[in-house]
């Protein structure tokens, strides 16, 4: 029998010797199914992003900045973030999280590179194309110098921004036109292997929280080991193989096609592509097999920049595909069922919950989830922070995790139970579920439904009196419900005596039979 002891009292009456407890076992179980809907498009760290800007055509939780090394760094350890604090700062006034990338080479953009380089002798090369007209200009990786330099300024970023809850996800750059890890067609000026090598190195010792991205396989150093995703820049233009050097054939190559599984894909909707690939009387809009849905289920892609979707915009038709398209990208988490175990104070909560993923990646960072707790009047009176894994959640799957609070503080009284995922950049953007009860109480929470706490959380009072030929016990304080009297001779075996169903917290059990020794117990029942 469940239970707990709540008192024993000693009672001396007709000389015989009588010790009487009151035992409370209420519990109730409350088992929550829930309604999915569609999970909005502007969940953070996924969907469709701009550049950095305020736009009203098109929902979006991301923003998108390149920006020059040369802003940034004055000396070979010298350095000024003023660019970049503004940046993610003024991004996250609008509730928004930075993805960047550092470049030094932007072909029709002034040089990215620092210009104590170019005033040191480093060779540089122009070009033409991509209709630079010289103006760009790439410089040569094997010089030691500028090698110092990169690897400077990435233990510097590193240290100054790994974590920081305003950024996103950070794209290598450096090397390349766009910071793209290629100069075709002049591929004889890319970096070696050895510089690349370097690169990678330096990000992956330098970050440890911030996710990373690069351009596609590069360098000797493993990559199944480098804890580094991928970014497909000519997305639904050159990303399903065949040929082999699109974006998935180099990862099948480099037998990296799994990877998002625990690092991200993102990338850029092709330019050429963007103002059409919503409209349905185009049918040569996209190269013949790279269907945007089919890009995204098998890169497995959690966001893309896609400045057309922004500037000018879609309507109708072409607007809901959009939309519909920025859903497809990365994780939709959905809460199918949920239970909560209940009794009186100060008995715990305990509470379960199951999620599904019904996207296509998983969530790459583990926030905070916390259960919280709504009083009548839609006020938080409690939550509880818990270290489940979101990262842990692949497509497709699901997951049960438990909770259990002892002593929860909460008074007699309705209550309802929420679920939410805590955004670590103040005034961020929530995660929120596909639920239809999404925000439903409280904004940024998944309501999960209502629970009582009964009464009973007092002690009942119990006294006894001797009335021969038998012995008279009173309950006193006792909670309305259902409780059962129960004997016995010897603490080991009880016996039900009497059983009521009370409205009354004042009630009475006389037992006409006087033994030499007896015990009672007073037990709440469900």
């Amino acid at each position: 029998m469940s239970g707990r002891r709540i008192r024993f009292m000693r009672i001396e009456a007709c000389s015989i010797c009588v010790f009487i407890c009151a035992l409370t076992a209420y519990s109730a179980t409350n088992v929550y199914s829930l309604a999915y809907t569609p999970a909005p498009p502007d969940n953070p760290l996924k969907g469709f992003m701009p550049y950095a800007g305020e736009y009203s055509t098109f929902p979006y939780s991301m923003e998108w900045s390149y920006l020059p090394l040369r802003s940034l760094m004055s000396g070979p350890t010298n350095f000024n973030w003023s660019s970049l604090d503004t940046a993610l700062t003024r991004v996250a006034e609008r509730k928004h999280q930075t993805a960047f990338r550092i470049y030094l080479d932007y072909p029709a953009l002034p040089t990215g590179i620092p210009q104590y380089l170019l005033d040191a002798g480093l060779v540089t090369h122009a070009y033409d194309d991509y209709d630079n007209d010289d103006l760009s200009l790439c410089p040569d990786y094997e010089n030691p110098l500028l090698d110092q330099a990169l690897t400077n300024f990435i233990a510097a970023l590193g240290t100054r921004y790994d974590g920081d809850a305003r950024i996103a996800f950070v794209e290598l750059g450096l090397l390349g036109y766009w910071g793209e890890w290629h100069t075709y067609p002049e591929t004889n000026w890319f970096a070696s292997v050895s510089i690349q090598n370097a690169v990678l190195a330096a990000y992956t010792n330098a970050f440890h929280k911030t996710k990373l991205l690069v351009r596609g396989p590069a360098g000797t150093l493993g990559y199944s080991t480098l804890p580094i995703g991928y970014h497909d820049d000519s997305f639904a233009y050159e990303t399903i193989d065949p040929p082999e050097y699109n974006f998935l054939g180099l990862l099948k190559a480099a037998g990296e096609t799994n990877k998002w599984r625990t690092q991200p894909i993102g990338g850029e909707v092709r330019p050429e592509v963007q103002s059409c690939l919503w409209d349905t009387s185009q049918t040569n809009c996209v190269p013949a097999g790279q269907e945007f849905t089919n890009c995204v289920a098998l890169t497995h892609a959690s966001w893309l920049l896609n400045q057309g979707a922004f500037s000018p915009g879609f309507t109708g038709a072409e607007q809901d595909l959009a939309l519909a398209g920025a859903r497809q990208l990365g994780y939709e988490l959905y809460v199918t069922n949920a239970t909560l175990t209940v009794g009186a104070n100060p008995q715990p909560l305990m509470i379960s919950v199951k999620i599904l993923n019904t996207g296509v990646a998983p969530f790459y960072y583990d926030w905070p989830v916390q259960l919280g707790v709504l009083n009548l009047t839609n006020l938080l009176v409690r939550n509880w922070t818990i270290n489940w894994k979101l990262s842990t959640l692949l497509p497709g799957t699901s997951a049960v995790w438990t909770f259990t609070q002892t002593g929860p503080g909460l008074s007699v009284g309705q209550y309802t139970l929420l679920i939410s995922v805590v955004n670590p950049m103040t005034n961020g953007l929530p995660l929120r579920f596909a639920n239809q009860t999404q925000d439903q109480n409280l904004a940024g929470w998944l309501t999960l439904g209502q629970f009582s706490i009964p009464p009973g959380s007092g002690q009942p009072t119990l006294s006894g009196t001797c009335v021969p030929p038998g012995f008279a016990l009173h309950i006193n304080t006792a909670a309305t419900g259902t409780w059962r009297v129960e004997g016995s001779s010897n603490f080991l075996t009880w016996f039900s005596l009497f059983t009521t169903n009370t409205t009354s917290t004042r009630w009475n059990y006389t037992d006409d039979l006087l033994l030499p020794a007896r015990f009672y117990r007073v037990v709440s029942q469900p």
